[in-house]
């Protein structure tokens, strides 16, 4: 910065840009709250059909998301504005001050252009009379130190604006057509990002010279930055694309067999980097939309590490995919990442895949966790599990589906798939307990229905459960408990089993016998027999609370609605409790200790599914077919939590048959007398929470027969559906 532009510097235009964005900021906060209240409030409860149902809605919420990230946005841009004036107002200050100082010395300041100036001193004729030459003369130290002081002003003062415009600019260029989400108090912390990312590719650049210690640092830097996008945009561009998996192949091949506090160490730097490119996908920077193109395009190349003996390393999608195991990456790369990666998988048929990938890396092991990395779908279905718009896309195809749940014969990567569908059915990412789960869409009821049908099929359906995708299936059917309730039931139940799905009949007719044998053989699976338990419970409790609460909901007697939904719990738990006394999933019938330990395993997902699986329930079409808002959650949801209380402490109960709840899951009627008992205790939560005046003994009977009827009649549902021992 030149000395004058700083010594002259008049920023009151720079102030008013500061006013500017901060009133815009201001009213964008305004627009936020209008956006996400009212715009997207009212677009979720609205009851729409065919493409409104889709891409309205969806639309809406990007609009809504766009105004939030429009008021971060400004926010930052004001605080980085605002920030940077008054650091160059003190500049200023501290500059003349400087040059005020000097002049009392006689020394002159003088701006000599292009960011350089000249200290000097003063002569005039008069000085010539004083022999000693003291009354004019200046010591070349005091001269130094002014110099100095001046340069030292000059140089923050250039640091503190070219800063600012630097990160103004990258900030601005992450969204191309949108707004970015970055979030900053002040230019320093949008600095210090930029420079640290900055430093850490070009510690990446060079994995050789990275020790432990190295590494450490590393790791405590990117689990500092890896959520500011500002960092892992430049992280990534900085680094190239090419750059990336070398450095994550030169690690995996130097650290291989790590252990004790170095696989620590190499176990963070994996989540690090991958959580740090995740963020950075979302950059539509150019040189971050010519990285993730060029990183697919890596896909196929072979990544040997440096001093690595074997002409075989590591395929480029391999590499790809060991980093893509953790955070959410942006949906646009993992479709087109997907894409090619699902053509080339079917390309080698079901049986193939394994020859594909896997045969011929024996060595290779880029994971510092459970698996080598060598099936690169197994950490593209752990990202899509973490992304559920981008897991829809990937297996809204039937085709797609149907050939990963073959290839799941022939590989180990039915768990990493499990989680993926249960991510596209539910619209909740993999550990994410807080999102409330949105309506399921007709599309995801769609790949639901086909994995119920895939399930279902003779011979090999049973397989899926026992590929490592069984917990998910019993997560998934406890999502899908309304919709599984409303085919069970028949035409004309929605006003008792209400729901938020826009296609809550898709299961009904020939595809009964698909909801049945999904049921049965997820039963097979210890957690995938305690999700259904779960969700049924849940869903029970939920129904029951809201129809006491609100006699409007459904016209007819309070005894009519217990019985209606007592019996669709004997029916579905009935379903369950069959299947594992026909024998045909004996193995996991005798593990009564597995199936306990799956309830309780279940237990803490379970706690979530009351906030998050059963929200917005639909009002029946009689009454405006308006979403209501939560039954369960807040004050509301007691009596589903309740019941899932219970299902805990029944565990803890082993033999009090009278207290304990499924203490003897190998007796059919024990189960039976179980979900009558849990079915009786919500109906008493419920009538005691709404103040409802049914005699108990009367309630209790209503639900008891209820309960035992539909018990009976799920054997028969089973009959129809599948051949029994």
């Amino acid at each position: 910065m030149d000395l004058d532009a700083l010594r002259h510097g008049n920023f009151a235009k720079l102030g008013e840009a500061v006013t500017d964005w901060e009133q815009m900021t201001r009213k964008l906060a305004g627009l936020q709250k209008d956006a996400e209240n009212n715009l997207k409030a009212k677009a979720d409860k609205a009851d729409w059909a065919g493409i409104n149902a889709t891409v309205s809605r969806e639309f809406i919420a990007r609009a809504a998301a766009e105004f939030a990230d429009a008021h971060t946005q400004a926010d930052s841009i004001a605080k980085i504005l605002s920030d940077t004036r008054g650091e160059l107002i003190g500049f200023r200050t501290q500059l003349n001050d400087a040059i005020a100082r000097a002049e009392k010395q006689n020394l002159s300041v003088v701006d000599t252009g292009d960011g350089t100036f000249a200290v000097t001193g003063n002569t005039r004729p008069d000085w010539a009379s004083d022999p000693a030459g003291k009354t004019g003369a200046t010591d070349q130290k005091v001269v130094d130190a002014f110099r100095d002081e001046i340069q030292a002003i000059l140089a923050k003062a250039t640091r503190s604006d070219d800063s600012a415009a630097k990160v103004l600019t990258l900030l601005v260029n992450q969204a191309k057509y949108g707004f970015a989400d970055a979030s900053y108090a002040n230019r320093d912390e949008a600095a210090d990002a930029v420079a640290a990312a900055e430093k850490l590719a070009k510690m990446a650049k060079r994995p050789a010279d990275m020790s432990l210690d190295d590494i450490a640092d590393f790791n405590r830097m990117m689990a500092k930055y890896h959520d500011d996008s500002l960092f892992g945009e430049q992280f990534a561009t900085r680094l190239g694309a090419q750059g990336t998996l070398r450095f994550w192949t030169e690690m995996a091949h130097a650290h291989a067999g790590a252990r004790g506090a170095e696989l620590t160490a190499m176990k963070d730097l994996q989540t690090n980097l991958g959580l740090t490119l995740a963020t950075a996908s979302f950059s539509d920077s150019d040189a971050m939309r010519d990285w993730k193109s060029d990183l697919i395009a890596e896909r196929n190349k072979n990544f040997r590490a440096s001093d690595s003996v074997s002409p075989v390393g590591a395929l480029g999608s391999q590499v790809i995919s060991s980093l893509l195991r953790r955070g959410q990456f942006d949906t646009e790369f993992l479709d087109d990442y997907r894409e090619k990666l699902f053509k080339a998988d079917k390309a080698a048929g079901d049986a193939g895949t394994h020859d594909l990938w896997v045969k011929g890396y024996d060595g290779l092991d880029l994971d510092f966790g459970d698996d080598n990395g060598r099936d690169p779908l197994k950490g593209l279905f752990d990202a899509l599990s973490h992304n559920s718009e981008a897991a829809v896309h990937a297996f809204e195809s039937k085709s797609d589906l149907d050939h990963m749940l073959g290839t799941t014969r022939f590989t180990d990567r039915g768990a990493s798939l499990g989680h993926a569908l249960e991510s596209a059915v539910t619209g909740v990412a993999a550990d994410d307990a807080t999102t409330t789960a949105p309506p399921h869409s007709a599309t995801q009821v769609k790949i639901m229905a086909n994995i119920m049908n895939a399930v279902a099929q003779p011979g090999t359906g049973a397989t899926l459960v026992t590929k490592g995708m069984g917990e998910s299936f019993g997560d998934m059917a406890a999502a899908y408990m309304p919709e599984i309730s409303q085919s069970l039931a028949g035409p004309g139940a929605e006003g008792v089993f209400l729901t938020n799905s826009e296609a809550p009949d898709a299961f009904r007719g020939d595809r009964i016998r698909d909801v049945v044998r999904f049921l049965s053989e997820t039963a097979a699976d210890p957690s995938g027999r305690a999700g259904i338990i779960y969700g049924e419970s849940i869903y029970t409790g939920s129904l029951l609370e809201a129809h006491l609460s609100d006699p409007y909901l459904f016209h007819a007697p309070r005894e009519q609605v217990l019985a209606d939904i007592g019996r669709n719990a004997g029916v579905i738990e009935g379903i369950v409790g069959h299947s594992v006394a026909d024998g045909e999933v004996k193995a996991a019938a005798d593990g009564e200790a597995d199936f306990n330990d799956g309830l309780k395993d279940k237990s803490d997902a379970a706690k979530s599914w009351v906030n998050i699986a059963f929200t917005g329930l639909k009002l029946p079409e009689h009454l405006g077919g308006e979403v209501m808002g939560s039954v369960v959650g807040g004050s509301a949801g007691a009596v589903a939590g309740g019941a899932v209380d219970r299902l805990i402490e029944g565990q803890e109960k082993h033999g009090a048959k009278d207290e304990g709840l499924y203490s003897s899951a190998k007796d059919l009627y024990a189960m039976r007398d179980s979900v009558n008992q849990q079915t009786q205790w919500s109906a008493s939560d419920a009538l005691a929470r709404q103040h409802v005046k049914l005699p108990e003994d009367s309630a209790n009977d209503v639900v008891r027969n209820a309960v035992n009827s539909g018990w009976d009649d799920s054997s028969e549902y089973l009959t129809n559906s599948k051949e029994r021992p």
